[in-house]
């Protein structure tokens, strides 16, 4: 005797409303989805309205927006470390605090044994006798406690803007290699004379990020690109403001700021999947694995 046939309704498809709109909560988040629509090939208006701020898509790619926003949102959950910055939007990762801590660290050992300034200061020379790692271990070193004060108090509100951004690993890493950028453009420059020591090409390069994240996103998603020449403008000025002040290493930090905004350029159409978290943790790995190996091989040529 055969079973009997129950028919169940087909699940519903869901069809765009009159208006074919995503409603964001935030000007961050309506940037960030604009992006996973651009990054799928979706195109979308971004519009402000006394409501909210929202992105409108073409009637026929509402369905995959929705799922495309859905899938986003669920992949990059907010973290207990991240805090929304009230009226901007920007997303503060506080794990720049963690970096604090470590340049500390690295001082207290510093000001403790003279071997670390001595292995790990930018010195030209050494460098181009195939002491390459100088270029990452300088930025680990400070003067004195006036210059360690001076490059945590802008490094972490910058660099803790750049890893809302772009995540905590990518902006940390992105923001070691301008470091190391703005050394080797200092070395190019000034020669084999020249030494210096120092975590400001790192936070240079942190504000190049947020310049190319500002450049980038009004350029490509605005309607207005007045607002991404303002969003360079502004990261200019911030640049003459903190790093050309008299007496620093103006080349160093702006090799510093361009590389930042050359990696940020460059990594700002994946954003959103390189802060996803396989590949944030490798990049923070990466970073972590740099920092250790150019220690390593500097402390080593020591007891060579």
């Amino acid at each position: 005797m055969n079973p009997p046939i129950h028919n169940h309704p087909a699940e519903p498809v869901p069809t765009p409303p009159q208006e074919p709109v995503l409603h964001a909560h935030s000007p961050r988040q309506a940037m960030d989805w604009s992006l996973v629509l651009l990054s799928q090939g979706i195109e979308s208006t971004l519009e402000s309205t006394p409501h909210g701020w929202q992105l409108r898509v073409a009637p026929d790619q509402w369905t995959q927006a929705r799922t495309c926003i859905a899938q986003f949102e669920l992949e990059n959950r907010p973290r207990p470390w991240h805090s929304e910055l009230p009226a901007t939007g920007l997303l503060f990762d506080w794990s720049s605090l963690a970096w604090a801590a470590v340049t500390t660290v690295f001082y207290l050992l510093q000001r403790g044994s003279p071997l670390y300034a001595g292995q790990g200061l930018m010195h030209g020379a050494a460098v181009l006798d195939g002491q390459w790692w100088r270029l990452f271990t300088a930025i680990w070193l400070h003067a004195d406690a006036t210059h360690l004060t001076l490059n945590l108090t802008c490094g972490v509100p910058l660099l803790g803007l750049a890893m809302g951004g772009y995540g905590t690993g990518p902006a940390f890493l992105a923001a070691l290699l301008a470091g190391a950028g703005g050394n080797l453009l200092a070395l190019l420059i000034n020669g084999s004379t020249h030494q210096s020591l120092g975590a400001s090409g790192l936070v240079m390069g942190a504000l190049g990020l947020l310049t190319a994240r500002g450049l980038w996103w009004h350029l490509r998603v605005q309607s207005d690109r007045r607002w991404g020449y303002a969003a360079l403008a502004a990261g200019v000025m911030l640049f003459l403001l903190l790093g050309a002040s008299e007496g620093s290493d103006l080349v160093a930090h702006a090799g510093g700021w361009f590389s930042g905004l050359l990696l940020g350029s460059l990594t700002m159409p994946w954003t959103n999947r390189i802060r996803r978290s396989g590949i944030n943790l490798a990049a923070g790995l990466a970073a972590a694995a740099i920092t250790l190996l150019t220690w390593w091989l500097a402390l080593r040529n020591a007891r060579g």
